[in-house]
């Protein structure tokens, strides 16, 4: 009981009385062990022999208690864990709920897969200049954000990743390396300061930053509060995070300059957690908002997805091709945020999950055909199908399911966003995806046909560089276990589904969410 002047205050109400269960602190593990197998990785700084193998283990550690996080919350609803025993809203929360968990499981799958493929791809330069160390935090950072049920805390694991992976940029000191990080922090700075000052203007409006107090409150607020300003603010924040149109063109001068495993985590995770941000503040804090804006999101998706495919049929470079195929992909799952339907929502959860995958793999796959081939340049490579036939079909699988064709990933997210936008009347929508799809498989098919069925290339191959190969063993490997669940949700698609559904009825309607931070109808 504490006393101000003559007035008494109770602050037990404001406190957690009891500890917190054991079983709750998996709420937090996939973003405490990258933080701390990246403490230990500096420690031991001058091993660097033992620095990937501790890097897969915390990674790998960090997946399982993803997964085991998500498996919790499909059984038993959002799980929530609040910081220094005090309570929501007062206390920083974590709220692991079925669209966070799914990101978080799927984010940690792929850096567990990317640091096993990086065994080579990392000489030992990099690793004394801290490239495990860097991922491992970047993975705290993404993690942080699928997770975080504080919008601050958004910001601020916004912030560690965008740190973490700007040290993975310049990992190698190189001209290019140097002249595209400075686009990609440039404009991750301009983006951070445009979400710090619409995060004070909410703060001020809401007295508040738990996301799910403001969703509590906005209906209160809606008649006299700048909401439509902020939700505006944190599209053109969030828009340029995801490298949506017209704020994208840092994503292709940025992501072919660094290592090929580095551009493969950036193209499978960053861009999506900018997906994720719009996702829940869109969603479920400010749904009205949403609802104005929607025919600007929308155009906005038709432009990311056509104008990023052209990109992409423009160039030679695989990285490239591959850089300009993400941003395309970032226009279809826009594409269901602009509808805001149950059907298109979830499909937009769909199609990024598949995405992460996808990317990833593809830019793993550009690192493989370099190595055979000798070049990243489709003017250099060719043969491959013959000398790389296990490589030429891992091709042909990740072509149809960038496409969208069965029996792959992205069949059915795709197949979803046509179908809800038939249904909401948008036509247009409708047709760009299916135009987007047209046109990726014409560039992802000219990269196979040249590079793998070509039987002479143009011009004389460059030469190899062999320094720091990947070897056989990790890079089909990792390759073979990105391509798996790929055909997984293809083939056999329902679970997949039906996550992504509960996924998005629980941004329509957080009432679940809600009750999980304040289960007694408690806050300010």
């Amino acid at each position: 009981m504490a006393v101000v002047g003559a007035t008494s205050i109770d602050t037990a109400a404001a406190h957690i009385a009891g500890a917190t269960a054991l079983a709750d602190w998996l709420v937090i593990a996939p973003v405490a062990l990258p933080i701390l197998g990246g403490a230990l990785l500096l420690m031991v700084r001058h091993r660097t022999r033992v620095h990937a193998v501790l890097a897969f283990l915390f990674l790998f550690a960090s997946f399982l208690s993803a997964a085991f996080l998500l498996a919790r919350v499909v059984s038993e609803g959002p799980l929530v864990m609040t910081m220094g025993r005090w309570l929501p809203p007062f206390g920083i929360t974590f709220n692991a709920d079925a669209l966070g968990a799914t990101f978080a499981t799927a984010a940690s799958f792929v850096a567990t897969a990317a640091a096993v493929f990086a065994l080579r791809d990392i000489n030992v330069t990099g690793r004394r200049y801290g490239f495990y160390s860097f991922l491992l935090l970047m993975v705290a950072g993404v993690n942080g954000a699928f997770l975080t049920g504080d919008i601050f805390n958004l910001y601020v694991w916004f912030e560690v990743f965008v740190i973490s992976s700007f040290g993975l940029l310049i990992l190698g000191s190189e001209r290019r390396q140097i002249d595209g990080a400075t686009k990609y922090a440039v404009l991750n700075l301009v983006a951070t300061t445009v979400f710090l000052i619409t995060t004070g203007i909410l703060y001020g409006t809401f007295g508040t930053l738990n996301m799910a107090d403001i969703a509590r409150k906005a209906d209160g607020l809606r008649e006299t509060g700048p909401l439509m300003t902020i939700a505006t603010l944190y599209l053109l924040a969030f828009g340029m995070k995801a490298a949506a149109f017209p704020l994208n063109y840092w994503l292709p001068a940025s992501y072919h300059t660094p290592r090929i495993v580095t551009s493969a985590l950036f193209g499978g995770l960053l861009t999506k957690v900018g997906i994720y941000a719009l996702l829940r503040t869109m969603m479920t804090l400010f749904p009205v908002e949403r609802g104005v804006l929607s025919g600007l999101i929308g155009w906005i998706a038709i432009a990311t997805m056509i104008l990023g495919i052209l990109g992409a049929l423009a160039q030679s470079d695989v990285r490239r091709i591959i850089g300009f195929v993400v941003i395309s992909g970032i226009g279809v799952m826009l594409a269901g945020l602009a509808l805001g339907t149950p059907l298109g929502v979830t499909g937009t959860i769909l199609y990024a999950v598949h995405s992460i995958l996808v990317m990833t793999a593809l830019y793993l796959l550009a690192g493989l055909m370099h190595e055979a081939g000798g070049s990243y340049s489709l003017h250099h490579t060719a043969g491959l199908y013959r000398s790389h036939p296990l490589l030429a079909a891992m091709a042909l699988l990740l072509v149809l399911a960038a496409a969208g064709l069965p029996p792959l990933s992205g069949l059915w997210p795709k197949v979803m966003l046509v179908r809800a936008s038939i249904e909401n009347g948008s036509w247009w929508m409708a047709s760009a995806i299916l135009v987007s799809s047209i046109l990726t498989v014409i560039a992802l098919g000219r990269v196979f046909a040249l590079s793998f069925w070509r039987m002479e290339a143009g011009e004389a191959a460059e030469r190899a560089d062999t320094e720091g190969a990947i070897s056989p063993a990790a890079g089909y490997g990792v390759l073979a276990a990105l391509i798996v669940p790929a055909i997984a949700i293809g083939v056999y698609p329902e679970p997949f589904l039906r996550l992504a559904a509960a996924a998005a009825a629980g941004l329509a309607d957080p009432a679940s969410y809600l009750d999980a931070v304040f289960p007694a109808g408690g806050g300010s």
